[in-house]
């Protein structure tokens, strides 16, 4: 079951910085990285275009034993067929997952039956395996590749079949409420994890980005607003990110029902000291 989350009243800060999500990706270094985050934690783990689904769950099997609570990304486009589905389906329960997301899938085209999202979350429907809760995604500043309206019959269709909407990496709080007031106008009414950067070292931003492979790591960029909004934020941060401004700039919506704000998704970009660091502190001045 979903971690409970802070609902502090008084302390909106406090309560987006208490028991977020951190997004991992499963490269060799994961080990690593989760041996900084606070014990219990919820990791999120994505799915590599180079590696593919199975990196995916396998780290996802050793961070559930290791006491986590876990939630990997299914993408439709990574899995092969309905009976691939239902293995992967098996191991996560196998390991106590209860949650996981399911997004489309970065790879141009899937490599087995699943088109979409969509699609694999009917076919889930009709395995044998049950989840507590699923997540889809939410995209406050647009896709790169589909239009607005495609984007809200896409979320109308798989809202019956999901928990909860994680959003994509934005640095901008007033797309993400003004995106929010537009689903809810639309009467899509599931929380939503808002998805934003940790703390972001260029360098070593770079040095992961090389290893998702050269065509990937375009894609890698782009989910920091593209490339220009990548670009401004790093020349005026001189070269290191961190999310002060927009977890205030989120803050005051944070109790508010209409937004349903049910907490943070940090995409740490394997940076999870760093981000840790700053998360600690934040919290210790908000006391």
């Amino acid at each position: 079951m979903a971690k409970a989350r802070s609902n502090a009243e008084t302390d909106p800060v406090s309560t987006l910085l208490t028991d977020p999500r951190y997004e991992l990706m499963p490269f060799e270094s994961m080990g690593d990285e989760i041996e900084h985050l606070p014990e219990g934690a919820t990791i999120t783990i994505t799915a590599s275009p180079t590696l593919e689904l199975e990196a995916t769950i396998d780290w996802a099997e050793r961070a559930a034993e290791q006491g986590f609570e876990v939630v990997p990304h299914v993408s439709a486009r990574y899995v092969r067929d309905v009976e691939h589905l239902t293995d992967i389906a098996e191991r996560l329960r196998a390991v106590g997952v209860t949650d996981i997301f399911v997004p489309g899938g970065d790879r141009e085209e899937p490599i087995g039956e699943f088109e979409s999202a969509y699609d694999l979350l009917v076919a889930l429907e009709e395995t044998e395996y049950e989840f507590e809760e699923i997540g889809i995604t939410g995209y406050p500043e647009g896709h790169e590749f589909l239009s607005n309206e495609t984007l809200q019959e896409s979320m109308e269709r798989k809202e019956p079949y999901a928990t909860y909407i994680a959003t994509q990496l934005c640095y901008d709080p007033d797309a993400v409420i003004d995106w929010i007031d537009e689903i809810r106008a639309q009467g899509i009414e599931l929380p939503v994890e808002v998805g934003i950067p940790g703390v972001m070292k260029y360098q070593k931003l770079l040095s992961i980005s090389q290893k998702v492979g050269v065509g990937d790591s375009v894609k890698f960029l782009k989910k920091t607003s593209g490339i220009l909004g990548f670009v401004r934020q790093f020349v005026g941060s001189r070269g290191k990110y961190e999310p002060d401004e927009l977890v205030e700039g989120l803050a005051p919506y944070v109790n508010d029902s209409k937004y349903g704000i049910r907490g943070l998704h940090l995409y740490t970009f394997n940076q999870v000291s760093d981000l840790e660091s700053w998360r600690t502190d934040r919290l210790k001045a908000t006391r």
